[in-house]
């Protein structure tokens, strides 16, 4: 709203329009001044809300059109799209939300189909249309409340509709909503209201609750079971920033509990990677250095009576806490449970059948609170204990107390732990601990990528990559492999902020920004595929091969000189070559233009074109700018790699039968000569090859028989100008990065 403009609402005190008052108070509560200039008057009828434009006069009627109004005064506001990149999509999202309540949810309808509607949206999603608080949540909440069947309905069915109770409570629990919520929030919410320690309104802010600055303790406790991915890089790099932002701690911390997956090899990669991404922490500690103390916390909560150990074997617990019957051991002492607990701990016959479970509620809407397991027994030899201990704590009873006990203030923890943050809690107030924050930020996830190490753990051991560095695997060393750098890894993970919004990405975004920092500070050179080759004859060409020195990088001189040699033979790209006509002038890029005279097969079948110089040619006038190498024995034998995705399905399951997705051809090798000034380059090296793209040195030149292997480094497309590598892989039916799905893509990607 400008300075010379204000308004004034009436409206009905007998029914009060709930969102139009809910959306007054959010935008108050950051503007001070929207009370002095902006009026509210509740009148004794049951007229529709009316809102005048002052000074003009101007009037509004009707719930929705306020709201409208409302949301828009201010433009940086976020409650209908804002200033988003797709806020047109945004605002038409909220206005189909809007029509679902005005026309599903009045105040008489059948509230038991939009109820469950509402409940299966929801249940990948944390609010309606975006990943902060909109008017289609405040509308949609209004028309619930306003609804005569909800409040009853909601109190008999809300364990089946997990997802909705959890928005409906969350939204309730705000202040903005406070004066409307009275009974809204049942008990059985499983404490996920909780939860969200941040304001409602405030989901990309960089604040972090209750922070101080020099006190704030974050911590990176990734298990060693795999090589760190590009996923584990997003909450690793997070939970840095955090701590440097408020000037604190950060703690990496090994979760070593589980011996039958760990490795100390794992150990020294993550911490070699943890290095290449620039992170040093206050203090690198593991689990295990907490087992004795965790133990005695079992015992602890065994003797409060939270906790037993159960004998039946794990194929029953599953089915007991999937229906909610609890186990005959529930009721045990805590004698018997302490002793079973000693088992445990001995390893002995009967312990290794034991399992401590809190307990909690087999009822729970939310199963994770069905009684979960605490500990259980695994006789392989932990990679730093050994045998010493035989029962070993889960990582959800584990990290609370460890998280506790370090000092930790912000446990900043991926959305897929949503679910879990309950028991969190419950761990440490159960045990009287000091409690962290909790903030859930969304995972990556990827098309067409995997980031389950046990998955990923499948293709190293079928022997389908070379390994975890393979530069195929989503790993931090396999994409660093490919070509990926540091800054560009740091910039997309920073970008994607700690929003709580679960989305699935292209990881071509992720190659456009290496790109961007790539392509200013790479040398170019030439290479020609040796099976898509044609000769250049040049009659007036230099018949001794001459040298000269050129720039490496035309914008960059920092980068030095390369050497090329001219000659009156060269090598052309056949793809340039068939649509090529007699007296054609065309350039040779870093020479100067020529004069096509001739076009003939010899006697190999190879396309034999014949032609002279024309020097003073104007390169701005030809059509085909040629790359070209001449042809001398000093090219160097190269080979040219590009890759394609591991699986051929864009999104799996998380019970999917990954197998019958994985792509049986992902690697593409093409023979090609580089020019002269390859030989001099070194693994790791990046560069461009002219009209191919980028590339970096997997293998450096060591033989004619040893060839310089260069992997293709993606830049954010799917197809370069000249390649014979990229035509090999685009007309395949599983291309996933097709442009015409793009604009489709991004729509879903909203939602």
């Amino acid at each position: 709203m400008s300075a010379n403009k204000s308004f004034l609402l009436r409206y009905s005190s007998q029914s009060p329009p709930m969102s139009l008052l809910i959306l007054y108070d959010a935008i108050g509560a950051s503007n001070a001044n929207w009370e002095k200039a902006n009026k509210l008057i509740a009148k004794n009828t049951k007229e529709e809300p009316e809102l005048t434009v002052l000074p003009a006069g101007d009037v509004l009627t009707g719930e929705p059109t306020i709201l409208r109004f409302l949301a828009r005064v201010d433009p940086k506001s976020s409650f209908y799209g804002g200033q988003s990149d797709d806020y047109k999509y945004l605002a038409s999202l909220i206005d189909s939300w809007i029509d679902f309540g005005l026309l599903r949810v009045t105040e008489t309808a059948a509230i038991e189909a939009p109820a469950t509607e509402l409940n299966d949206f929801l249940q990948l999603r944390t609010l309606l249309a975006d990943y902060r608080v909109t008017i289609a949540d405040i509308y949609v909440w209004s028309c619930l409340k306003r609804n005569a069947n909800w409040e009853k309905y909601f109190e008999a069915n809300h364990k089946q509709l997990p997802h909705l109770a959890r928005w409906f409570n969350f939204l309730s629990e705000n202040s903005a909503f406070q004066k409307f919520s009275k009974k809204a929030v049942v008990e059985a919410s499983t404490d996920t209201k909780k939860i969200n320690t941040g304001h409602a309104f405030n989901y990309e802010s960089l604040d972090l609750p209750g922070a101080k600055e020099g006190a704030v303790v974050t911590r990176f406790p990734p298990e060693p079971s795999g090589y760190l991915h590009v996923g584990h890089c997003k909450a690793a790099l997070l939970n840095n920033y955090y701590a440097q932002h408020y000037k604190g701690k950060l703690i990496v911390r090994f979760d070593d509990t589980n011996p039958a997956k760990e490795k100390d090899e794992y150990v020294q990669s993550i911490t070699s990677d943890l290095k290449t991404l620039g992170l040093q922490p206050s203090r690198v500690s593991y689990t295990s250095d907490y087992f004795p103390v965790i133990a005695k916390y079992a015992e602890q909560l065994i003797k409060d009576g939270l906790a037993y150990v159960d004998n039946l074997d794990k194929e029953t617990i599953r089915a007991n806490r999937g229906v909610g019957t609890p186990s005959p051991s529930r009721e045990n002492s805590i004698e018997e449970n302490l002793r079973r607990f000693n088992e445990m701990q001995e390893g002995t016959e009967e312990g290794v059948k034991c399992v401590l479970r809190a307990k909690i509620d087999m009822q729970n809407p939310n199963k994770v609170l069905r009684d979960p397991a605490l500990y259980r027994c695994n006789e392989t030899p932990h990679h730093r204990t050994g045998t010493k201990f035989k029962a070993y704590p889960t990582y959800d009873f584990a990290c609370p107390i460890v998280d506790s006990l370090e000092g930790v203030t912000h446990a900043l923890r991926s959305s897929e732990y949503h679910d879990r943050n309950p028991l969190y809690i419950w761990v440490v107030k159960s045990l009287k601990m000091r409690e962290p924050h909790i903030h859930d930020f969304s995972r990556l996830n990827f098309k067409y990528i995997l980031l389950s190490k046990r998955k990923l753990q499948w293709f190293v051991d079928t022997g389908k990559v070379e390994g975890w560095d393979d530069p195929r695997f989503p790993t931090i060393q396999g994409m660093l492999r490919r070509g990926l750098t540091v800054e560009a890894l740091k910039e997309f993970v920073l970008s994607q902020g700690a929003s709580p919004r679960l989305n699935l990405m292209e990881i071509e975004k992720l190659w456009a920004i290496n790109k961007k920092i790539i392509d200013p500070v790479i040398p170019r050179f030439t290479a020609i595929a040796k099976d898509a080759k044609c000769i250049l004859v040049l009659s007036d060409g230099p018949a001794t091969p001459s040298h000269k020195s050129v720039l490496k990088h035309k914008k960059n001189p920092d980068l030095g000189m390369k050497i090329v040699t001219y000659s009156n033979k060269v090598l052309l790209e056949k793809e340039d070559v068939k649509d090529m006509k007699v007296n054609e002038e065309v350039t040779l890029m870093d020479w100067g233009n020529a004069i096509v005279d001739k076009i003939s097969t010899d006697a190999e079948g190879n396309t034999v074109v014949d032609g002279h110089l024309h020097l003073e040619g104007n390169f701005k006038t030809t059509e085909k700018k040629l790359t070209w190498l001449p042809l001398i024995d000093d090219l160097v034998a190269s080979t040219l790699v590009e890759l394609d995705y591991l699986i051929t399905k864009e999104k799996l399951d998380e019970d999917e039968d990954f197998e019958k997705a994985v792509n049986p051809n992902t690697k593409f090798e093409t023979p090609a000569y580089g020019d002269p000034n390859l030989r001099s380059l070194q693994k790791g090296d990046k560069i461009q090859l002219e009209r191919r793209g980028y590339f970096i040195v997997d293998q450096p030149y060591l033989l004619p028989t040893k060839p310089v292997v260069l992997l293709s480094i993606p830049d954010g497309h799917t197809s370069k100008q000249q390649s014979v590598i990229a035509t090999k892989v685009t007309p395949k039916t599983t291309q996933p990065n097709k442009k015409a799905e793009k604009k489709d893509e991004k729509k879903e990607e909203k939602k």
